[in-house]
């Protein structure tokens, strides 16, 4: 059996503590405000939205590579949007990225191609709505 991914421990209040096995980097999660938390820390589901916008920026970053292109200093925003209606389920994410002016048309179109492929986005219920906006700065 191949060790575990990551191991988190219940520290009451509604917080836990999970650390990644490989490396021992640790951190804490809260429940939101608008379900019984404190929302001192990231929710569960803000996580499945950083997963998003991070594997976006990260499978750009393996192509950019490949093409001897720099995204270095590119920045992405997340907004996680859940339902109204029960069951609680996250419903939207909004993912704005800003990457390097400098960036070609056919650069461009290449990355923002890529950036749909990455594997949490391909993971994600297709239920769950992907709105991803790009800027050039």
């Amino acid at each position: 059996m191949t060790a575990p991914t990551a191991t988190a421990r219940y520290e009451g209040q509604l917080r836990t503590e999970a650390t990644h096995v490989a490396s021992g980097t640790s951190i804490q999660t809260d429940a939101p405000v608008d379900n019984h938390g404190r929302g001192e820390a990231f929710s569960p589901t803000d996580l499945v939205g950083t997963a998003l916008g991070t594997c976006i920026l990260t499978t750009m970053a393996i192509v950019a590579e490949r093409h001897q292109l720099d995204l270095k200093g590119s920045t992405m925003q997340v907004k996680k949007i859940m339902s109204q209606d029960a069951p609680r389920r996250i419903v939207q994410f909004d993912v704005d990225l800003q990457l390097p002016a400098s960036l070609s048309e056919s650069d461009r179109a290449l990355l923002e191609r890529v950036a749909h492929t990455c594997p949490v986005a391909l993971s994600l219920n297709p239920e769950i709505r992907q709105e991803v906006r790009f800027s050039y700065q």
